[in-house]
Parts: structure tokens; C-alpha cells; sequence
């Protein structure tokens, strides 16, 4: 059975009490690009508009880190994660990294 949590970007909860803070949770995932993507996004940028393969690639790798630092509050049996915010940075040349992390706390 899976543990439901609390997500949220806020530092606090509605309702509830933040009485214990566990520790930081994170989650991350690197990505490379690939030469087909950068073929449709070079022919994407000479017309404009949105490149849907580098759309779609980013919300996978913003949904992995996600999951990832959820499944890590999980294990600390956390209530909740507060003060979300999701990063990202060049590791290296048309590689990234999306990193998720939060605060995991215990509620009342």
C-alpha cells in the first residue's frame, strides 16, 4: 500500500502542524539530448513556435525527479514536503539535470 503525502511549495499547510522536520528530500535525473531531437528542434527554430520533443523530455525528467523525492519521503515515513522547487543545470555539454527537492516533515 502506498503512503499518500502532502506535496507543496509553501512552508506551511492549512489546518495542520509542522512537529517534527525529518530532513531535505531531493530527487534528480540526468538527461542527454539526442541528435534526432536536436535535428526537429533546429528545424523547429528556424519557423518558431514550441519544440514538443524537448517539452515532452523536460516534463519526464521533471516528473522522475518528482517522484523520486517523494519516494524518499516515503521511506523516512514523512507527512508531507514542503517548500518544493524543482532546478536545473548543465552537467555537461547536452547533458542536464533536473533536481526536485523539499523539506520532509512529520504533521499533527
Amino acid at each position: 500500500m502506498r503512503k499518500e503525502i502532502i506535496v507543496t511549495t509553501g512552508n506551511e499547510i492549512p489546518g495542520k502542524k509542522i512537529v517534527k522536520i525529518l530532513e531535505v528530500v531531493r530527487g534528480s535525473t540526468v538527461r542527454t539530448r539526442n541528435i534526432g531531437r536536436d535535428i526537429g528542434a533546429g528545424l523547429r527554430n528556424l519557423v518558431g513556435g514550441e519544440v514538443k520533443t524537448y517539452t515532452e523530455m523536460t516534463k519526464q525528467s521533471r516528473d522522475e525527479a518528482y517522484n523520486r523525492m517523494v519516494n524518499r519521503a516515503i521511506e523516512l515515513n514523512a507527512d508531507a514536503i514542503i517548500g518544493v522547487k524543482f532546478s536545473t543545470s548543465m552537467v555537461m555539454q547536452g547533458a542536464s539535470e533536473m533536481l526536485a527537492y523539499g523539506t520532509a516533515v512529520k504533521l499533527k
